[in-house]
């Protein structure tokens, strides 16, 4: 008898923990963002995907929201917050699809709210 293991999540978890560090993220919150992938079977599809080919799936929609919508949503947020017009190179982009894909999987407990803030337009309270 032999047993086979998949080592596969733990590959990802090792390169979701490298991206967190690298876009500035704490362990903490590598942790939780890990957990959260754990408990979505699409969204961890969506971010295998993006490892693999360094851009979005964008198969998971949450009211007719994907990652890109929420990646640019939140390069909106970034350039106004820093009142920017646009967003320069020094911008750790990783950090911005990071923000994208826990938007989403945020959105799953509560759309209603997180659309609210991406429908209000700019000069309001930020996510």
């Amino acid at each position: 008898m032999s047993i086979v293991i998949d080592t596969t999540k733990m590959k990802v978890n090792g390169y979701c923990k490298q991206l967190c560090a690298y876009a500035g993220m704490s362990e903490a919150w590598a942790d939780e963002f890990w957990l959260m992938l754990m408990q979505d079977d699409r969204l961890y599809k969506e971010f295998t995907y993006y490892l693999e080919q360094h851009t979005f799936l964008d198969e998971y929609q949450i009211e007719g929201y994907t990652l890109s919508d929420l990646y640019v949503w939140q390069m909106d947020k970034y350039n106004l917050i820093r009142d920017l017009g646009k967003n320069p190179e020094n911008c750790n982009k990783e950090t911005l699809v990071l923000h994208a894909f826990r938007t989403l999987g945020e959105m799953k407990d509560d759309a209603e709210t997180i659309v609210m803030r991406i429908q209000s337009g700019r000069g309001r309270d930020v996510l």
